[in-house]
Protein backbone atom coordinates (compact mmCIF):
# COMPACT_ATOMS: atom_id res chain seq x y z
CA UNK A 1 0.00 0.00 0.00
CA UNK A 2 1.44 3.27 -1.18
CA UNK A 3 1.09 6.26 1.14
CA UNK A 4 0.59 9.76 -0.33
CA UNK A 5 1.09 11.18 3.07
CA UNK A 6 2.88 10.05 5.94
CA UNK A 7 3.79 12.41 9.02
CA UNK A 8 5.82 11.17 11.67
CA UNK A 9 6.76 13.19 15.06
CA UNK A 10 5.72 16.53 13.90
CA UNK A 11 6.14 18.94 16.76
CA UNK A 12 5.32 23.18 16.54
CA UNK A 13 5.35 25.30 19.18
CA UNK A 14 4.35 28.58 19.00
CA UNK A 15 6.07 30.54 21.95
CA UNK A 16 5.09 28.61 25.13
CA UNK A 17 2.23 26.97 23.48
CA UNK A 18 2.52 23.41 21.94
CA UNK A 19 0.62 23.19 18.90
CA UNK A 20 1.86 20.02 17.52
CA UNK A 21 3.45 17.40 20.35
CA UNK A 22 4.09 14.04 18.13
CA UNK A 23 1.92 13.92 15.93
CA UNK A 24 1.22 11.08 13.29
CA UNK A 25 -0.49 11.00 9.82
CA UNK A 26 -0.66 8.29 7.12
CA UNK A 27 -2.91 8.85 4.16
CA UNK A 28 -3.25 6.04 1.31
CA UNK A 29 -2.83 7.24 -2.17
CA UNK A 30 -7.19 7.68 -3.37
CA UNK A 31 -7.66 7.72 -0.16
CA UNK A 32 -9.63 10.07 2.40
CA UNK A 33 -8.14 10.96 5.82
CA UNK A 34 -10.26 12.51 7.89
CA UNK A 35 -8.81 14.49 10.45
CA UNK A 36 -10.93 15.72 13.72
CA UNK A 37 -10.33 17.65 16.27
CA UNK A 38 -12.24 20.39 18.54
CA UNK A 39 -11.03 24.33 17.96
CA UNK A 40 -7.31 24.86 18.93
CA UNK A 41 -6.47 21.02 19.06
CA UNK A 42 -3.87 21.38 15.81
CA UNK A 43 -5.77 19.99 12.50
CA UNK A 44 -4.65 23.17 10.71
CA UNK A 45 -1.41 23.74 11.96
CA UNK A 46 -1.07 20.22 10.59
CA UNK A 47 -2.38 20.76 7.31
CA UNK A 48 0.18 23.98 7.04
CA UNK A 49 2.96 21.66 8.05
CA UNK A 50 2.07 19.50 5.53
CA UNK A 51 1.71 22.14 2.71
CA UNK A 52 5.14 23.37 3.36
CA UNK A 53 3.85 26.48 4.87
CA UNK A 54 5.04 25.94 8.07
CA UNK A 55 8.07 24.70 9.14
CA UNK A 56 8.01 21.41 12.16
CA UNK A 57 10.18 22.27 14.81
CA UNK A 58 10.47 18.60 14.88
CA UNK A 59 9.32 15.46 12.95
CA UNK A 60 9.45 14.35 9.44
CA UNK A 61 6.98 14.12 6.69
CA UNK A 62 6.65 13.31 2.64
CA UNK A 63 3.85 14.25 0.47
CA UNK A 64 3.60 12.09 -2.95
CA UNK A 65 6.53 10.72 -2.05
CA UNK A 66 8.61 14.13 -1.61
CA UNK A 67 10.10 15.11 1.79
CA UNK A 68 8.50 18.52 2.97
CA UNK A 69 11.45 20.14 4.17
CA UNK A 70 14.38 19.13 1.52
CA UNK A 71 11.89 19.25 -1.60
CA UNK A 72 9.34 21.72 -0.89
CA UNK A 73 8.71 22.55 -4.14
CA UNK A 74 7.92 19.65 -5.75
CA UNK A 75 5.87 18.87 -2.52
CA UNK A 76 4.38 22.28 -3.07
CA UNK A 77 3.45 21.28 -7.38
CA UNK A 78 1.61 18.24 -6.66
CA UNK A 79 -0.83 20.00 -3.96
CA UNK A 80 -3.59 21.42 -3.79
CA UNK A 81 -5.12 23.68 -0.82
CA UNK A 82 -8.43 24.96 -0.21
CA UNK A 83 -8.35 26.66 3.39
CA UNK A 84 -10.53 28.07 6.25
CA UNK A 85 -12.19 30.79 3.88
CA UNK A 86 -12.78 30.66 0.07
CA UNK A 87 -9.91 32.52 -0.89
CA UNK A 88 -11.09 34.28 -4.58
CA UNK A 89 -10.94 38.17 -5.42
CA UNK A 90 -14.62 39.25 -5.19
CA UNK A 91 -13.96 41.96 -8.32
CA UNK A 92 -12.90 39.35 -10.43
CA UNK A 93 -14.93 36.65 -12.20
CA UNK A 94 -15.22 33.04 -11.63
CA UNK A 95 -12.95 32.67 -14.95
CA UNK A 96 -10.98 35.34 -14.18
CA UNK A 97 -10.38 34.01 -11.05
CA UNK A 98 -9.42 30.68 -12.66
CA UNK A 99 -6.78 32.16 -15.20
CA UNK A 100 -5.15 34.23 -12.43
CA UNK A 101 -4.41 31.02 -10.72
CA UNK A 102 -3.24 28.97 -13.93
CA UNK A 103 -0.91 31.81 -14.82
CA UNK A 104 0.57 31.86 -11.25
CA UNK A 105 0.83 27.79 -11.59
CA UNK A 106 2.53 28.61 -14.96
CA UNK A 107 0.29 27.56 -17.15
CA UNK A 108 -0.16 29.09 -20.87
CA UNK A 109 -2.59 31.20 -21.34
CA UNK A 110 -4.36 28.88 -23.42
CA UNK A 111 -3.84 26.28 -21.35
CA UNK A 112 -5.35 28.02 -18.28
CA UNK A 113 -8.82 29.04 -19.94
CA UNK A 114 -9.05 25.66 -21.04
CA UNK A 115 -8.89 24.53 -17.76
CA UNK A 116 -10.61 27.05 -15.91
CA UNK A 117 -13.38 26.66 -18.55
CA UNK A 118 -13.34 22.96 -17.50
CA UNK A 119 -13.47 23.34 -14.16
CA UNK A 120 -16.28 26.21 -14.09
CA UNK A 121 -18.33 23.30 -16.01
CA UNK A 122 -17.43 20.23 -13.48
CA UNK A 123 -18.90 22.68 -10.62
CA UNK A 124 -21.60 23.70 -12.02
CA UNK A 125 -20.26 27.13 -12.26
CA UNK A 126 -20.63 27.74 -16.33
CA UNK A 127 -23.41 30.07 -16.31
CA UNK A 128 -21.90 32.17 -13.68
CA UNK A 129 -18.07 32.05 -15.15
CA UNK A 130 -18.63 35.78 -16.58
CA UNK A 131 -19.97 36.52 -12.94
CA UNK A 132 -17.72 39.09 -10.52
CA UNK A 133 -17.44 37.05 -7.62
CA UNK A 134 -19.49 39.30 -5.35
CA UNK A 135 -22.74 37.86 -7.18
CA UNK A 136 -21.75 34.44 -5.78
CA UNK A 137 -23.35 32.91 -2.61
CA UNK A 138 -21.46 31.11 0.09
CA UNK A 139 -22.03 28.02 -1.64
CA UNK A 140 -20.61 28.90 -5.43
CA UNK A 141 -17.60 30.69 -4.17
CA UNK A 142 -16.96 27.54 -1.95
CA UNK A 143 -17.33 25.61 -5.17
CA UNK A 144 -15.15 28.11 -7.17
CA UNK A 145 -12.45 27.74 -4.22
CA UNK A 146 -11.85 24.04 -4.81
CA UNK A 147 -11.78 24.38 -8.76
CA UNK A 148 -9.19 26.80 -8.18
CA UNK A 149 -7.03 24.08 -5.84
CA UNK A 150 -7.28 21.54 -8.55
CA UNK A 151 -6.23 24.08 -11.55
CA UNK A 152 -2.54 22.22 -11.28
CA UNK A 153 -4.10 18.89 -11.40
CA UNK A 154 -2.75 17.60 -7.56
CA UNK A 155 -1.80 14.67 -6.63
CA UNK A 156 -2.88 15.43 -2.96
CA UNK A 157 -5.85 17.45 -1.76
CA UNK A 158 -5.67 19.84 1.45
CA UNK A 159 -9.41 20.46 2.52
CA UNK A 160 -9.55 22.26 5.78
CA UNK A 161 -13.03 22.53 6.85
CA UNK A 162 -14.40 23.12 3.55
CA UNK A 163 -18.34 23.05 4.23
CA UNK A 164 -18.28 25.41 7.20
CA UNK A 165 -20.83 27.77 7.09
CA UNK A 166 -22.33 26.08 3.93
CA UNK A 167 -26.38 25.25 3.65
CA UNK A 168 -27.33 21.21 3.35
CA UNK A 169 -27.32 21.62 -0.33
CA UNK A 170 -24.32 23.18 -0.61
CA UNK A 171 -22.56 21.06 1.63
CA UNK A 172 -23.81 17.85 0.12
CA UNK A 173 -22.68 19.44 -3.31
CA UNK A 174 -19.07 19.76 -2.12
CA UNK A 175 -19.24 15.85 -0.51
CA UNK A 176 -20.41 14.94 -4.27
CA UNK A 177 -17.51 16.12 -5.95
CA UNK A 178 -14.77 15.00 -3.21
CA UNK A 179 -15.90 11.78 -3.85
CA UNK A 180 -15.43 12.17 -7.22
CA UNK A 181 -11.93 13.27 -7.02
CA UNK A 182 -11.32 10.03 -4.83
CA UNK A 183 -12.45 7.93 -7.24
CA UNK A 184 -10.03 9.53 -9.95
CA UNK A 185 -7.24 8.60 -7.84
CA UNK A 186 -6.58 12.39 -5.84
CA UNK A 187 -5.91 11.83 -2.03
CA UNK A 188 -7.91 14.19 0.08
CA UNK A 189 -6.56 15.35 3.69
CA UNK A 190 -10.01 16.61 5.12
CA UNK A 191 -10.09 18.69 8.53
CA UNK A 192 -13.71 19.35 9.34
CA UNK A 193 -15.32 19.60 12.84
CA UNK A 194 -18.43 18.47 11.17
CA UNK A 195 -18.79 14.49 12.39
CA UNK A 196 -21.08 13.35 9.51
CA UNK A 197 -19.04 14.80 7.09
CA UNK A 198 -16.34 12.70 8.61
CA UNK A 199 -18.69 10.05 8.56
CA UNK A 200 -19.93 10.52 5.06
CA UNK A 201 -16.41 10.80 3.35
CA UNK A 202 -13.44 9.64 5.07
CA UNK A 203 -11.60 5.88 5.06
CA UNK A 204 -9.84 6.29 7.86
CA UNK A 205 -10.05 9.00 10.46
CA UNK A 206 -7.48 10.52 12.73
CA UNK A 207 -8.94 12.53 15.71
CA UNK A 208 -6.27 15.12 17.31
CA UNK A 209 -6.75 16.12 20.62
CA UNK A 210 -4.04 18.94 22.29
CA UNK A 211 -1.65 18.50 19.32
CA UNK A 212 -1.76 14.88 19.62
CA UNK A 213 -3.31 11.72 17.81
CA UNK A 214 -6.02 10.32 20.42
CA UNK A 215 -7.49 7.80 18.18
CA UNK A 216 -7.38 6.66 14.60
CA UNK A 217 -9.05 4.04 12.70
CA UNK A 218 -12.57 3.73 10.56
CA UNK A 219 -15.40 5.43 11.92
CA UNK A 220 -17.26 2.19 12.46
CA UNK A 221 -13.51 1.24 14.71
CA UNK A 222 -14.37 4.29 16.37
CA UNK A 223 -17.98 4.33 17.63
CA UNK A 224 -17.01 0.77 19.42
CA UNK A 225 -14.69 2.41 20.90
CA UNK A 226 -17.40 3.72 23.32
CA UNK A 227 -18.11 0.50 24.78
CA UNK A 228 -20.68 -2.10 23.25
CA UNK A 229 -23.84 -0.26 21.39
CA UNK A 230 -26.31 1.88 22.12
CA UNK A 231 -30.21 0.77 22.93
CA UNK A 232 -32.71 3.67 22.47
CA UNK A 233 -36.98 3.27 23.21
CA UNK A 234 -39.67 5.28 23.01
CA UNK A 235 -42.78 4.28 25.03
CA UNK A 236 -45.63 5.15 23.76
CA UNK A 237 -47.05 6.26 26.54
CA UNK A 238 -45.32 9.48 27.62
CA UNK A 239 -46.44 8.73 31.45
CA UNK A 240 -44.73 5.40 31.57
CA UNK A 241 -40.79 7.24 30.52
CA UNK A 242 -39.93 6.83 34.28
CA UNK A 243 -41.06 3.29 34.83
CA UNK A 244 -39.28 2.75 31.79
CA UNK A 245 -36.16 4.25 33.15
CA UNK A 246 -36.16 2.23 36.59
CA UNK A 247 -36.21 -1.21 34.28
CA UNK A 248 -33.82 -0.26 31.95
CA UNK A 249 -31.45 1.29 34.96
CA UNK A 250 -32.12 -2.51 36.44
CA UNK A 251 -30.86 -4.27 33.27
CA UNK A 252 -27.89 -2.29 32.70
CA UNK A 253 -27.00 -0.93 36.22
CA UNK A 254 -26.64 2.21 34.48
CA UNK A 255 -29.28 5.38 34.34
CA UNK A 256 -30.21 6.16 31.04
CA UNK A 257 -30.17 9.50 29.19
CA UNK A 258 -34.15 10.66 28.98
CA UNK A 259 -34.66 13.69 26.14
CA UNK A 260 -37.90 15.32 28.34
CA UNK A 261 -38.89 16.66 25.04
CA UNK A 262 -39.23 13.59 22.65
CA UNK A 263 -39.54 10.90 25.44
CA UNK A 264 -36.90 8.52 24.51
CA UNK A 265 -34.59 6.99 26.43
CA UNK A 266 -30.97 6.10 25.94
CA UNK A 267 -28.66 3.55 27.49
CA UNK A 268 -25.00 1.90 26.33
CA UNK A 269 -25.15 -1.66 26.84
CA UNK A 270 -22.67 -4.22 26.08
CA UNK A 271 -24.24 -7.25 25.91
CA UNK A 272 -27.34 -7.31 23.29
CA UNK A 273 -29.05 -9.63 24.85
CA UNK A 274 -30.65 -7.10 27.05
CA UNK A 275 -32.54 -6.34 24.08
CA UNK A 276 -34.70 -9.95 24.94
CA UNK A 277 -34.87 -9.17 28.43
CA UNK A 278 -35.63 -5.84 27.71
CA UNK A 279 -38.86 -6.89 25.38
CA UNK A 280 -40.00 -9.10 28.06
CA UNK A 281 -39.70 -6.97 31.19
CA UNK A 282 -41.98 -3.89 29.32
CA UNK A 283 -44.23 -6.86 27.69
CA UNK A 284 -45.07 -8.34 31.47
CA UNK A 285 -45.82 -4.59 32.49
CA UNK A 286 -47.91 -3.56 29.57
CA UNK A 287 -45.71 -0.90 27.96
CA UNK A 288 -45.75 -0.46 24.57
CA UNK A 289 -42.66 1.27 22.50
CA UNK A 290 -43.25 3.69 19.20
CA UNK A 291 -39.75 3.43 19.09
CA UNK A 292 -37.09 0.53 19.74
CA UNK A 293 -33.60 -0.14 18.66
CA UNK A 294 -29.84 -0.84 19.72
CA UNK A 295 -27.18 0.77 17.22
CA UNK A 296 -23.56 1.63 17.42
CA UNK A 297 -22.56 4.92 19.02
CA UNK A 298 -22.92 7.67 16.88
CA UNK A 299 -18.98 8.90 15.59
CA UNK A 300 -20.31 12.10 17.92
CA UNK A 301 -20.82 10.14 20.90
CA UNK A 302 -17.00 8.75 20.17
CA UNK A 303 -15.73 12.00 19.46
CA UNK A 304 -17.15 12.97 23.33
CA UNK A 305 -15.79 10.01 24.75
CA UNK A 306 -12.73 10.05 22.95
CA UNK A 307 -11.96 14.01 23.93
CA UNK A 308 -14.09 14.80 26.32
CA UNK A 309 -15.48 17.39 24.44
CA UNK A 310 -18.69 18.01 21.97
CA UNK A 311 -18.31 17.46 18.13
CA UNK A 312 -19.31 20.41 15.93
CA UNK A 313 -19.12 23.95 16.43
CA UNK A 314 -21.29 26.66 14.89
CA UNK A 315 -21.05 26.24 11.53
CA UNK A 316 -20.19 30.47 11.39
CA UNK A 317 -17.60 29.97 14.50
CA UNK A 318 -14.83 27.89 12.18
CA UNK A 319 -11.75 26.43 14.06
CA UNK A 320 -9.26 29.01 15.32
CA UNK A 321 -6.16 27.16 15.68
CA UNK A 322 -3.05 27.99 18.05
CA UNK A 323 -0.98 28.99 14.36
CA UNK A 324 -3.44 31.68 13.42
Amino acid sequence: MSLAVQAQGLVKHFGSTTALDGVDLAAPTGSILGVLGPNGAGKTTSVRILATLLRPDAGQATVAGYDILRQPVAVRSRIGLTGQYASVDEELTGAENLLLIGRLLEMSRRSAKARGAELLQRFDLADAGDRAIKTYSGGMRRRLDLAASLMGRPEVLYLDEPTTGLDPRSRNQVWDMVRTLTDEGVTVLLTTQYLEEADQLADRISVIDHGRVVAEGRADELKRRTGGQTLQIRPSEPDRVTEVARILTELTDTQPTTNTETGLLTVPVDDPVLMSALVRRLDDAGITADELSLRLPSLDEAFLAITGKAGAAPADTPEEDTAA
